[in-house]
């Protein structure tokens, strides 16, 4: 028994050191906290605000209070992290501007997150929706670092599971001074998990406050004028039913279909999809000219937001099969009307604001084609559609400058 304990071992610590030493060895060194001293000679004693958020919906949604953050906290240091490879691409681009460094997030070894912050001597943690890991919360509650959770929600699923582990995740939550939610809805959960009310608070979605008009790749060779329906963030059991629909629909009208699967490594299968409805489709990253009755595959990272701005309809993947749905606000704060199935269960509320409001409509497999199509026909619906959705984001603006108060005055306590 010890003897296969011991074999076992082994093999654990030759697969990590293959790993450190393959394809990805520069992300595993920084991840494992042995690239330090790069931290180090790149901050001084100055006040440092460290952020974290685990990938691309994070990273955008924390983008508007690293913006504030810079502007009104000027003279401190902003240090960011993100867990994925694709979250911290897009950090560089969008979030790099307006910190000090950007890095990956530490593995949640005891003694990698010391490297982490010895080297950071954070004087703020501030953690984006989601991500928590148990050894670098309490570690960072131990230095006795001000924590804050921003952009908290909570969905049914990780209620069920963080009631059924509340002894792991009631201690983590603990560690936060403050959790800020999107939602009273989020915050009765919070309350229902045992988190004391002192500890809550109802601050807003920080992805109301993106930018309302977010431009598209200038190298985007969609024809301008041509009516286009994005979807984002698709899964599989979707895209066949999105190419069934749009195939139905450009009978006798010139569309143009963008789609963005949420995992970007499945652009060369959505390809020959594609193509086996008899579609006319390239990949974005192939740089090809997109021509007549073509579907353009957005394998890349971070322009889903900014396609928005061509499209007519947005379609919210994850939701006609059973994935929870994704965020709808980046359509509906553009003006685009939004589709979505019955599954939008991580943003219940949201979703049912836009229907609500008259901003949004809830399709089915067997539905999609023919609400699709009245959106590209009838002026007068996609105008109410449009309006209803650009105000209702307006009306829920406000939430960055909410959370930078709140970051003020845990600063000075």
């Amino acid at each position: 028994m010890l003897r296969r304990q011991s074999g076992e071992k082994r093999e654990n610590a030759l697969r990590m050191w293959q790993e450190i030493k393959g394809p990805h060895e520069g992300r595993m060194r920084e991840r494992l906290g042995l690239q330090t001293k790069r931290i180090r000679e790149r901050l001084d004693s100055r006040l440092t605000i460290w952020i974290h958020a685990l990938s691309v919906g994070e990273v955008t949604s924390a983008l508007p209070l690293v913006k504030a953050l810079r502007e009104q906290l000027c003279p401190a240091q902003i240090v960011f992290t993100a867990s994925t490879r694709s979250g911290r691409m897009l950090a560089e681009r969008l979030i790099a501007p307006h910190v000090d460094l950007v890095l990956f997030s530490p593995l949640d070894v005891p003694c990698v997150v010391r490297r982490y912050l010895d080297a950071i001597r954070p004087d703020m943690f501030i953690l984006v929706e989601t991500d928590f890991w148990p050894n670098w919360l309490h570690l960072l509650k131990r230095r006795n670092v001000p924590m804050l959770l921003v952009n908290g929600r909570i969905s049914a699923k990780s209620f069920a599971a963080y009631r059924r582990f509340a002894f792991f995740f009631r201690p983590m939550f603990g560690c936060f001074n403050l959790l800020s939610m999107q939602t009273a809805h989020d915050r009765e959960a919070m309350l229902a998990l045992g988190i004391p009310a002192e500890r809550l608070a109802v601050l807003g979605n920080l992805k109301y406050d993106l930018p309302a008009q977010q431009a598209a790749p200038s190298d985007l060779a969609v024809e301008h004028g041509r009516p286009v329906w994005v979807c984002g963030s698709t899964h599989p059991g979707e895209e066949e039913l999105i190419f069934a629909a749009f195939k139905k629909i450009t009978g006798g009208a010139d569309i143009r279909l963008i789609l963005a699967p949420r995992k970007i490594e499945r652009g060369s299968e959505l390809l020959t999809l594609a193509r086996s409805f008899g579609l006319n489709a390239v990949l974005r990253s192939s740089g090809e000219v997109v021509t007549e009755g073509c579907v353009l595959i957005l394998d890349t990272i971070g322009e889903l937001a900014g396609c928005y701005s061509l499209a007519r309809l947005a379609f919210i993947g994850g939701s006609l099969v059973n994935e929870g749905g994704h965020n709808p606000i980046e359509a509906a704060a553009q003006g685009v009307p939004v589709f979505f199935g019955p599954h939008m269960e991580d943003f219940a509320e949201i979703a049912h604001d836009l229907l609500d409001c008259g901003g949004a409509k809830t399709v089915t497999a067997e539905s999609l084609a023919e609400n699709a199509a009245a959106l590209f026909t009838d002026d007068a619906l996609h105008t109410a559609m449009s309006s209803a959705a650009r105000q209702l984001v307006e009306q829920q603006r406000g939430g960055v400058e909410r959370h930078v108060c709140v970051i003020k005055e845990m600063l000075r306590q």
